[in-house]
């Protein structure tokens, strides 16, 4: 039991202050990007050129951490996907500027999209089922 003045007891947060500071941590938290990629008509006949140093550019940025996955949807082969991790969608714009699939008019658009992820071993939010 405490022994001395109430003004002096130690402080213990109050729950509000403990969900705010997880709050504000997990917005500071790594999140996941998804980089969509609408490729132009010609993409398989064209790609061939410009496919090792997009390749290049995609293995570094795995190798740095930043690119988790990417590759191509098909039938149709209209769309590529390129899964990044990162703490803005700055990691993933960057790549979409300097890939020489964008530079050189392969890809028609492309738009990044934050990904809210809640299940599975690298979920960046991950949310459990109240059992």
């Amino acid at each position: 039991m405490w022994q001395g003045s109430r003004d002096q007891r130690p402080k213990r947060p109050f729950a509000r202050e403990v969900h705010a500071a997880t709050e504000k941590k997990a917005s500071e938290a790594v999140k996941h990007y998804l980089l969509f990629y609408e490729l132009g008509e010609d993409y398989l006949a064209r790609r061939v050129e410009f496919r090792n140093k997009h390749l290049g550019m995609a293995w570094k940025a795995s190798e740095c951490g930043e690119l988790l996955l990417g590759g191509a949807l098909t039938n149709p082969m209209d769309t590529a996907l390129l899964l990044f991790k990162g703490d803005s969608p700055e990691v993933a714009e960057k790549f979409a500027r300097a890939d020489p699939y964008v530079t050189n008019g392969i890809v028609k658009r492309w738009t990044v999209r934050e990904w809210t992820t809640v299940a599975g071993a690298d979920a960046a939010t991950p949310v459990k089922p109240c059992l």
